[in-house]
Parts: structure tokens; C-alpha cells; sequence
């Protein structure tokens, strides 16, 4: 364990920072991603610049870092030729980067509890063709829990203090992840992509949401890279069906095309949002794409002053 207080205790107590985009800090940074394996190429050819990342957002007032294994998968790694046994050490090297920005924070004098969270993209991620944003990829729960299940044993191993299973399109996907997280003894917390009041796959966020609502392992329940505008009605109706604490870090407000591959739109949300996600059910709060250490701050300066 990263902390010596565990992430769910912690959210029984309050509100935690989660932190921003990996992408957008590492393109910051001078670093290109426009390949398939996005982030999680730089697991190969540059591991420091991940740690770098994960640092930027803790100096910045973050107490949770996402792991830059979102898009890393063992099939994904094969296509470029990385057989499987690297694969797996990449995926574990993913949960120790991240533990190695905990020790350079605290030998910056950050002294607070940090946790790392093993992020865990869904299977649209490995396609790399933005189906993350429609879910329904003709694939049964039980072919679904079957392409999860061996990253998750991997990134499990490695010994995170959560396993963030982000950015789910479908509630298939959703049953699949919590079927396969089953017995690995890392809590998880489940977080769908939305638009409006249903996930991406088109169901009602209600039925989505309930299938977490009994599950042991998952600590928090919320969404994540949507726009900033769905995120307060989402947590209401988390928190009410769930009963758990609610999990939230949308995109900076931008849209994704994925055939240009590039960000387009208005970029932004206000301390009058965040406050209200909070006071609606909202424990664990930062942002996804987009949002860089920056705004991180800002997030951290405004739930620190309502407390």
C-alpha cells in the first residue's frame, strides 16, 4: 500500500484530488503519441517521462495517480512486436512508475497520502479506432471478461492501491470488468464515459450504475472523459443507486475526433461545478483528457477551501 490510510477510507472522510491527462502532460512535454499505443508506448522508450508526469500532477496538489496503462494490453503490444512476457513486465513497470513519483514527491516535501490507481481502459482502447466512445463491439461478457482478466492478474500483481476501471462505454463491458476483478484482492473503482443521462453504449446510467452496487471489490462508482456538463446529474444517480462513494474527472470540455485524431471545441469548467459534484456525492474528483497539472491546482484549491 502506497498511503498508510487506505484510498476508501480516505473517501469516507472526504474528498480526494485525482489528476489530470497523461497524454496532454506527456504531449507537454515534447513527447509524440500519435501511434496506437499511445501513452503506453513511452512504457518501452521513455519510462522517466511517465514519471515525470506523475509527479507534475502530485506537485500540483493531486493525491491520486492513474497509471499510464489505459491503453496498454497485451494484444496491443504484440502488434508492435512486444511478445508477452515484456508485455506483462511493462504493464507492472506501469503501477512501479507511478510508485517511483510518490518517492521523488516526498523527497520534494510533499507529505500528504498518495495512492496509485492502475488505470484499466476498456477493449475500444486496444482497437485504437475510438470505438471507447460506442461500446457494443459484437463481443460477448464472457469474451470481454476473458480479454480483461490477464492485464488485470498483471497490473494486480504489481500491487496498486486501486484498480481504475475507466472510461466503460457499455454495461457489458461494466459486467465483464466486475466479473474479472473478482478474487485479484485490489479494491476497484468503476467509471463509465456518458452523454446525457446514458453511457456511450446508449443504456440508461441507472441500470450501468446498479450493476456495481453489491460488488465488494469496487470502492467508488462515477464517470470520466465526458464533457463537464454530464458529470452533476451522473453523480446524483450514482450516488443514489450505488450508495458508494462517486468518482468523477471528465475531459476538459473538447470533443475527440477520432479520424483526425485531434481535439476540437471549448475548453473549461468552474469552481461552481466542481462544488456541486461534491456536494452531490462526488469523493474522488480531478479531470481526464485535456486537463493538465494547472487545473489540477485549481480542483485542489477549491475542494480544499469548501472542507
Amino acid at each position: 500500500m502506497t498511503s498508510t490510510i487506505t484510498l476508501a477510507e480516505a473517501l469516507a472522510a472526504g474528498t480526494v484530488v485525482l489528476d489530470g491527462g497523461m497524454s496532454n502532460q506527456l504531449e507537454a512535454a515534447g513527447h509524440d503519441l500519435s501511434d496506437e499505443l499511445w501513452s503506453a508506448r513511452l512504457l518501452a522508450e521513455r519510462p522517466e517521462a511517465i514519471t515525470e508526469a506523475h509527479l507534475a500532477y502530485f506537485e500540483a496538489g493531486a493525491d491520486v495517480a492513474i497509471t499510464s496503462s489505459y491503453q496498454a494490453t497485451f494484444e496491443g503490444f504484440a502488434r508492435r512486436g512486444i511478445e508477452r512476457g515484456r508485455a506483462a513486465e511493462l504493464l507492472a513497470l506501469s503501477v512501479e512508475l507511478a510508485r517511483e513519483a510518490v518517492r521523488q514527491a516526498r523527497g520534494r516535501g510533499v507529505a500528504r497520502p498518495l495512492w496509485v490507481a492502475a488505470s484499466v481502459g476498456p477493449y475500444g482502447a486496444m482497437l485504437a479506432d475510438g470505438s471507447e466512445y460506442r461500446g457494443r463491439y459484437g463481443l460477448s461478457v464472457d469474451e470481454l471478461e476473458r480479454f480483461h482478466r490477464p492485464r488485470l492478474e498483471v497490473l494486480a500483481g504489481a500491487q496498486p492501491d486501486v484498480l481504475a476501471l475507466e472510461t466503460v462505454p457499455d454495461s457489458d463491458e461494466a459486467e465483464a470488468l466486475l466479473r474479472a476483478v473478482r478474487g485479484l484482492g485490489v479494491p476497484a473503482w468503476l467509471s463509465y464515459s456518458v452523454a446525457g443521462d446514458r453511457t456511450r453504449a446508449g443504456q440508461p446510467l441507472e441500470e450501468a450504475f446498479a450493476l456495481a452496487a453489491d460488488a465488494d471489490a469496487v470502492i467508488a462508482v462515477g464517470v470520466n472523459c465526458c464533457a463537464p456538463e454530464d458529470v452533476e446529474s451522473a453523480v446524483e444517480t450514482a450516488a443514489r443507486v450505488t450508495g458508494k462513494p462517486v468518482v468523477v474527472y471528465p475531459n476538459s470540455g473538447e470533443a475527440w475526433d477520432a479520424q483526425a485524431r485531434a481535439w476540437s471545441g471549448e475548453a473549461g469548467f468552474d469552481a461552481e461545478q466542481v462544488e456541486a459534484w461534491r456536494a452531490s456525492g462526488a469523493r474522488l474528483i480531478g479531470g481526464c483528457c485535456r486537463v493538465g497539472p494547472e487545473a489540477i491546482g485549481w480542483i485542489a484549491r477549491t475542494l480544499s477551501a469548501a472542507r
